[in-house]
């Protein structure tokens, strides 16, 4: 007897999709329920793979060898007692095979790098250059953000003081539909600075590993690295972004160390890591460290860039999804569903050490800063981010929104979100 399997199809354009997508690749929209079951995505931490953007280029091997590690990764579930995991191993498999062929063609040729058609993070685009250190500057600017130099024709010898900004900050955290526990943790606070000064301290860190080690990771990651930052301004506060750079990687680094030993010090908890997004907001300045796929966002109802775009990622994903969309191997459409979307290659906690992305950014009256975990963008698009947290004044309303939404569409993972609305005196 042949048995004739139909392809699903979008009921509002008619595109092919698979079987286990929840958004149409060709019009956007969510699909039913029946055509896309709400299933916990699987997440992993690939151990021992670094990879990074250098320039506008990524080494075409490093990518190479990204790729073969999730092979391995998958390959271990071929032995499973259950036929959908063996199933879902065997799709990815032949996924990461297509993927690992046409990288390898391009290594026999001898291609030694790829093109990044990509860039993240994007940051505010300012008009007016500081020649002194390059940073941008609004119009009219007199005074260099980021240096204090003279810009223009403006007076020498003195800068401008830092705008005094005001935050209004929501957290909010939620198992989703699907989860039996929620890996999550959020933590939003002030830092109390030598100099009598504070600075608020906001983060998401979504914690990945079997039998709850996931939630034990990214509590672990939440309360030493806010610790350390807290210890770290005690005695002086960093004088400029380096100093604070150099700070928020030290506390990541030394949550990585105690997650990677706690892992090791537990057979039940071996493998566990998290991902970990921090911000700063001291003064008029927002300092940004990030592991792993939780976002960190900058957003604003009169635009950020001169295409008029509300809404900056301020963050890098650190998944293999994320490097086939900058190579243009996938769309940023389709990587809201494929497969290897919770496959990351920098995670903390996964490996004795750990590379921290770090950047700042100068803050204006009505900004808005939004951190939160990948349960939230699985479902909810860079736009919708924007729209609703523009529309709600009050940032927990916003976050509460922004999550039923997430719930609505599926809520396959665990969602957490923080809101922080800046208002100047």
């Amino acid at each position: 007897m042949t048995t004739i399997t139909l392809q699903p199809v979008c009921p509002f354009c008619g595109a092919p999709t698979q079987p286990r997508s929840r958004f149409c690749t060709a019009c956007g929209r969510p699909l039913p329920a029946a055509a896309s079951p709400a299933q916990p995505p699987v997440e992993a931490a690939l151990p021992n793979r670094q990879l990074a953007i250098k320039g506008d280029t990524l080494q075409l091997r490093d990518l190479v060898n990204v790729v073969e590690s999730g092979v391995r990764w998958w390959e271990t579930s071929l032995n499973s007692a259950d036929a959908l995991t063996r199933q879902h191993a065997v799709e990815a498999i032949g996924e990461l095979s297509r993927i690992l062929q046409s990288l390898s063609q391009q290594l026999a040729l001898g291609r030694e790098t790829v093109r990044v058609t990509t860039r993240l993070p994007v940051q505010r685009v300012y008009t007016v250059g500081c020649a002194v250190c390059g940073r941008g500057n609004r119009a009219g600017a007199k005074f260099c953000q980021g240096c204090g130099a003279a810009l223009g024709n403006a007076p020498q010898g003195r800068t401008e003081a830092a705008m005094p900004l005001r935050l209004k900050v929501a957290t909010r955290t939620d198992q989703g539909r699907v989860r039996k526990n929620n890996e999550d943790n959020v933590y939003a606070g002030e830092l109390q600075l030598a100099d009598g000064t504070s600075a608020y301290l906001c983060l998401v860190a979504d914690g990945m590993g079997g039998a709850r080690a996931g939630e034990q990771a990214s509590r672990i990651a939440a309360d030493v690295s806010s610790t350390q930052l807290q210890h770290g301004v005690d005695q002086q506060p960093p004088p400029d972004d380096k100093a604070w750079h150099a700070l928020l990687q030290h506390a990541i680094k030394q949550a990585n160390r105690q997650v990677y030993q706690e892992a090791h010090a537990n057979a039940e908890q071996r493998g566990m890591g998290t991902t970990l997004t921090i911000t700063i907001v001291v003064g008029d300045r927002v300092h940004v460290a990030s592991v792993g796929d939780s976002r960190a966002y900058l957003i604003n109802a009169a635009g950020l860039r001169p295409d008029g775009a509300k809404i900056v990622q301020l963050t890098s994903d650190h998944s293999l999804v994320a490097r086939l969309v900058d190579i243009g191997q996938i769309t940023e459409e389709e990587a809201r569903t494929h497969p290897q979307r919770n496959m990351l290659y920098r995670s903390v906690g996964t490996d004795p050490s750990v590379d921290v992305d770090t950047c700042s950014e100068q803050l204006r009256s009505g900004d808005i800063i939004l951190l939160c975990s990948d349960g939230l963008i699985s479902y909810v698009r860079d736009e919708e981010l924007a729209r609703i947290a523009i529309a709600h004044a009050d940032p927990d309303e916003a976050c509460a929104q922004l999550i039923a939404l997430a719930n609505e569409r599926g809520g396959s993972d665990n969602i957490s979100v923080i809101v922080a609305r800046t208002e100047g005196d």
